[in-house]
Parts: C-alpha cells; sequence; structure tokens
C-alpha cells in the first residue's frame, strides 16, 4: 500500500515538473527560439522571430574590405561562404577574406593577420570563445568588429539583439550595420597550482566568475551541450549544488576589503543570459564599469530555490528581492566599479564567457572602457541608465555573504 502511494505521489510529481518545464520551455522560446534545442521546438511547435525586414542598403565606404575569421569546426560554414561573397559581391564590396581558427590559436592570431591584411571589418564566425578571441586583437584598435553567432551560448550575440539563426540578417548587420562601443573587461589570475590552467590575463565581454558557475561551465558534457544547447549547463549544475561555499575578501576600487562567504563571485560586463534571463539587470556594456555580484544559498535545496527566485525576479524588473526571502536562506548583493581585487579562500575554478581557465586562489578584474567598435542592428542600441544600484544589503543574516 505504501509503495503504491509513494508510486502515485512520485506520478503526480514527474506530471508536475513535466508541465513547468513545458511552460518554461514555451516562454522562453517566444522570446528567444534559438535558446530552445531544435528538437523542442518542433514538438512545441515554437516558430522562429521573423526577420528582420527592409531592402539592403547602401554601404559606407564602397571599397570596405570584411575579413571573416571563422571556427571550421562549425556546420554551415561553407554556406555561409557562399552567402558572404554573394553578399559582398551585390554591394560592390572587395571579395572578403577568410581566416580559419585553430585549436593552438582560436582566433586572436587570425585576428591580427586580418587586420595586417587591411581588413576594415573582422567579423567572428562561431561561438562565445571564437568572439573573445577576436575581441582580444581588436580591443583599443577602433576597427569594427562583426559577429555570426555559431555557438551553443552565444551570449555575447544575445546581449546585441543579433537575430541568431537569420544568415540574411546577420550579414546585413556585418555589412550595413549601425556601430556602438562596448566596454570590455579583464581579468588576471593568480594560478593556484603551477601548470593548471593558462596563465596571463584573459579578456571577457559578458561574464567572468570564480566558485560555482566555473564549476557548471567546466562539468558541462560537450554532447549534452552539442543536442541540448545551454539546457546541458542545467544538468552541470545539479552536480554541484551540495559544494561547501567558499570565503573570499572583496575589493572594490582599491577600497578596504570585505570579508564573506559566498557560492560564487561574478564580474559581469552585460547581464542577460539565455532565454533572456537577467542575472545582473543593470550591467550594461558602455557604461565604463564593471558589476561584480556575489550570491549565496544555504539550507540545501531550500536555499537554491529562494536564490533562483530572486534571479527570476530581479529578471523580471524587480530590483529590491529582500521580501522574496522568506526564509533568509539565500542573498544577492552586488556593486559597480572600475577595478576589483578578490581573495578566496582556497583555489577556486575560474572562468570567462564560458570557457573554463583551471584553478585560482586570487582574481584581480578591470574595465577597458569603450573598447571595442560593433557592428549591430540599426534601431538596436539599448536605453542607458546610470541611477544607482540598490543591493541586497540585509545585515542579520548569519554568515552572510559581503554586502559589498
Amino acid at each position: 500500500m505504501v509503495a503504491e502511494v509513494l508510486a502515485v505521489i512520485a506520478a503526480l510529481l514527474a506530471v508536475a515538473s513535466l508541465s513547468l518545464t513545458v511552460v518554461i520551455t514555451r516562454r522562453i522560446g517566444s522570446r528567444d527560439p534559438v535558446a530552445v534545442p531544435l528538437m523542442w521546438r518542433r514538438i512545441l511547435r515554437i516558430q522562429p522571430l521573423p526577420s528582420a525586414a527592409g531592402s539592403f542598403m547602401t554601404p559606407r565606404d564602397g571599397n570596405e574590405k570584411i575579413a571573416f575569421i571563422a571556427n571550421p569546426t562549425k556546420s554551415g560554414i561553407e554556406e555561409l561562404r557562399e552567402q558572404a561573397l554573394r553578399a559582398c559581391s551585390i554591394r560592390y564590396l572587395p571579395q572578403p577574406l577568410w581566416f580559419y581558427t585553430t585549436a593552438d590559436d582560436p582566433g586572436t592570431g587570425q585576428a591580427e593577420a586580418a587586420i595586417e591584411a587591411g581588413a576594415d571589418v573582422v567579423v567572428a564566425v562561431g561561438g562565445d570563445g571564437t568572439v573573445r578571441a577576436v575581441a582580444q586583437a581588436l580591443a583599443g584598435r577602433g576597427i569594427p568588429m562583426g559577429i555570426v553567432p555559431m555557438g551553443t551560448g552565444n551570449l555575447f550575440a544575445r546581449n546585441l539583439d543579433l537575430p541568431l539563426g537569420d544568415t540574411q540578417s546577420i550579414l546585413r548587420t556585418v555589412l550595413e550595420g549601425a556601430e556602438r562601443k562596448a566596454d570590455v573587461g579583464w581579468m588576471d589570475i593568480r594560478r593556484a597550482y603551477p601548470g593548471h590552467g593558462e596563465d596571463g590575463r584573459h579578456l571577457f565581454l559578458v561574464i567572468a566568475g570564480a566558485g560555482f558557475d566555473a564549476e557548471m561551465v567546466a562539468g558541462a558534457d560537450d554532447r549534452l551541450k552539442r543536442r541540448l544547447g545551454w539546457f546541458a549547463y542545467f544538468f552541470a549544475a545539479i552536480r554541484h549544488l551540495g559544494e561547501k561555499r567558499m570565503k573570499a575578501w572583496v575589493s572594490v576600487d582599491g577600497g578596504e576589503e570585505i570579508v564573506g562567504h559566498m557560492r560564487t563571485v561574478l564580474m559581469a560586463n552585460i547581464g542577460k543570459l539565455p532565454g533572456g534571463i537577467s542575472l545582473i539587470p543593470d550591467a550594461t556594456m558602455d557604461d565604463g564599469r564593471l558589476d561584480v555580484a556575489t550570491l549565496d544559498a544555504r539550507g540545501g535545496l531550500v536555499g537554491w530555490t529562494e536564490l533562483f527566485g530572486q534571479v527570476m525576479a530581479q529578471g523580471a524588473g524587480i530590483k529590491d528581492t529582500r521580501l522574496l526571502r522568506i526564509l533568509r536562506t539565500s542573498r544577492i548583493d552586488h556593486v559597480r566599479g572600475t577595478e576589483f581585487d578578490i581573495r578566496m579562500d582556497q583555489p577556486q575554478k575560474v572562468q570567462v564567457d564560458g570557457e573554463s581557465l583551471g584553478r585560482a586562489s586570487r582574481i584581480h578584474a578591470f574595465v577597458q572602457p569603450a573598447a571595442l567598435t560593433l557592428r549591430v542592428p540599426q534601431g538596436t542600441v539599448p536605453q542607458r541608465t546610470d541611477e544607482p544600484k540598490t543591493a541586497d544589503c540585509a545585515s542579520d543574516d548569519a554568515d552572510a555573504s559581503p554586502s559589498i
């Protein structure tokens, strides 16, 4: 009898979970169809967003030389080459240049070669890793950068409101789009163990972090990423929910260190994740500052559930989420600045824009304002706001994260 009751309860929970998954997936698909795996889009009948309307326009420079830096492992590269050649031809532009990334050089060297070849616009073709590598070569040079997103997350492309999945509109943006400046973040890491990961300075365009988020990035299975897209990171996250919190000391713009316990510390140039979720809503790519957030959850699954609710509330535009912390088992603290030093009591995994960099015990991060010139769709430059942040700074939580 008990077994039958448990079976019924399990079945009800499974049905409820499936229903919730369908609702959330359809909601995400209505905002960003490409964020949902193709199989799920077909099952749930999620329709693609309409292509950007408008005819071809006259380029700003009839002699503009375009260089594409492509990841050859991505499917559809040959078709893209044909479309790019035609797009340049009908605009009377020179034949585009093509450079291919390698395992040893994911795009920085190729972008340098494109600049030496006289490229007026350099286009990154691939995922966030390729985009980041190309941006590292272009930062501070004033040469416009375009993006043809072909990765799993495409975080930076999503934050630019690029028409993912619409090659014609993407090429129109590359060749005719508006130009806007964007900041970049740089992160120096002190390696925890010699030889464990790449040393030196690393550029990031979206979010860098240490702790839980980096564990999730490192643990995502490549096969699942190819099949499920960004949903693969969800399964990786589950495996690390029960790990020990870290202790960290955070200094902002050379100020006094603040110490606290947390699950993860994030440094954001932009705050939007796949599906339209805004992890750090106030982060904008052109304000000359970075946003640092510490996230903490205690009490097992209850704390993580409460933390997830706060993140979703922030994404919905609710800045003061203290009323949602019913059990006070989670918190989010954030601050804006130009330079940050972070020390951790134990070596933690670190990541930049979804690329794992191994373990580190100390991080120094800073912003390079207006370092990139980007080609973006006409009329998509977001509204700027310089209002001060409202941070969750309640001080009566036991063993709380720092109110930075």
